[in-house]
């Protein structure tokens, strides 16, 4: 397929999904995120573990965002298209996970031991997944349903002490250096994934 062609095809799935909506979201979430993680570090009897907060709300708002941009308003013509939709879909959400994860990174910048960037890029590939996952089983608007409430509730009962058990139920809320939350994390990234890229969003008339 040559460059135009393959681009024609491509428009109407970018403006079906409102993939530039999207993008113009996750640049202002992260840039809120990072003005917020550096206020925060500023304040007094603070050190960079203030920035837990952005840590677990910025990945809940970007992946909220990439997941109802996974709404298709071309339901029926993407069932009856003859060209299969998986590449694009593949394609669509990593170019979305790369872009929040990347821009998050640069939010918090330094002490990578800690709640830096590593954690940050973790738990937008966790959160990514599971919305994925959502959207295939829930719905595109829905998605954002299942990481609002599990990270909510992490947030509040996650124990202070990193590692043990509380490394793979309270991953979200884990340093970056603890394997067994990127284990987790990265499971939920390529389970999701995979069950988006094959299925697609549920439809919106609740027809599987």
């Amino acid at each position: 397929m040559t460059p135009p062609t393959a681009a024609k095809h491509l428009h109407p799935y970018i403006r079906s999904r409102a993939v530039p909506l999207t993008v113009a979201s996750v640049v202002g979430i992260a840039a809120t995120a990072a003005w917020t993680a550096d206020w925060l570090e500023d304040r007094p009897y603070f050190d960079h573990t203030a920035r837990v907060p952005v840590l677990a709300l910025a990945p809940l708002l970007v992946t909220a965002a990439v997941g109802v941009g996974l709404y298709s308003h071309t339901e029926e013509l993407d069932r009856t298209s003859v060209r299969p939709w998986w590449p694009r879909r593949l394609v669509h959400l990593l170019a979305l996970t790369v872009l929040a994860g990347g821009l998050l990174a640069l939010a918090v910048p330094g002490h990578p031991e800690a709640f830096g960037a590593p954690a940050m890029v973790r738990n937008v590939l966790g959160a990514t997944g599971v919305t994925a996952a959502a959207a295939a089983l829930l719905g595109a608007r829905l998605s954002w349903l299942p990481m609002t409430l599990y990270g909510g509730a992490v947030y509040l009962a996650a124990p202070r002490a990193p590692g043990g058990a509380a490394a793979v139920w309270a991953w979200w809320m884990q340093p970056g250096p603890q394997v067994a939350a990127w284990v987790v994390a990265g499971v939920a990234f390529v389970t999701g994934v995979a069950l988006y890229v094959r299925r697609g969003a549920r439809p919106e008339d609740g027809r599987a």
